[in-house]
């Protein structure tokens, strides 16, 4: 395992590209409606959701003022688990695995993490 240690910088710095990049796409998919059957209206909740999916994604992907932009990426994904999946139901629709909310979650812990360390190797933000 110490062979892959050595490694961790660029592990680190592929999982903060291909996060940003997967959320950015799911803003595409929002915003523009590619490969969706649904858009949301123009300045709802879930448009504005997708426009913040659309620029942190992209801010965390080029590793352009990452700690910010992962850090409102973190909130948002904590806002969609809490208002869209869980509902505050005191019930088992509180777990991800039912209430359907497990990207949510994933998503929120990994942009909480690269909220803590940044953009890393690979980014605009190298030296920062």
């Amino acid at each position: 395992m110490k062979r892959l240690a050595k490694y961790s910088d660029q592990a680190y710095a592929l999982m903060r590209i291909m996060a940003g990049f997967m959320f950015s796409f799911h803003g595409v998919q929002k915003i523009f409606g590619v490969l969706s059957d649904h858009q949301p209206a123009v300045g709802s909740q879930v448009w504005i959701g997708g426009l913040l999916e659309l620029i942190c994604g992209l801010l965390v992907m080029v590793g352009f003022q990452t700690r910010w932009a992962a850090f409102i990426a973190s909130g948002e994904m904590a806002v969609a688990y809490f208002q869209f999946h869980w509902k505050f139901q005191i019930s088992s629709a509180f777990f991800p695995v039912v209430n359907r909310g497990e990207m949510a979650v994933l998503y929120c812990f990994i942009f909480l993490y690269l909220a803590t360390r940044g953009g890393g190797r690979w980014s605009l933000d190298r030296g920062k």
